[in-house]
């Protein structure tokens, strides 16, 4: 089953955030993820508002979570978190 990565993000610093979107596309490219949303418009309706919400779909969780733990993501995580407030989930299609 495939696997979507969701994320609600609230940039703080443009330049970090940068350095993390470069590392994070490379990351979920050599696991074949894709993007759905990345940015554009859309409509909260519940919870916290994050202006930056982003969708990717992965073959599987299993890969979706080695995407994550990579060391390549896991250096991007380095740039987001003093750039960013955010909230990440893998969610497996149904």
């Amino acid at each position: 089953m495939s696997a979507l990565w969701i994320s609600h993000v609230t940039v703080t610093d443009d330049v970090e955030y940068a350095k993390y979107a470069k590392l994070a596309t490379q990351a979920i490219a050599e696991h074949g993820g894709v993007f759905l949303a990345r940015g554009g418009a859309y409509v909260q309706k519940e919870g916290v508002e994050r202006p930056r919400n982003v969708v990717a779909r992965f073959d599987s969780l299993e890969i979706a979570e080695k995407c994550y733990n990579s060391a390549t993501y896991q250096q991007a995580l380095v740039h987001a978190r003093v750039a960013s407030e955010r909230e990440l989930v893998i969610v497996e299609e149904i």
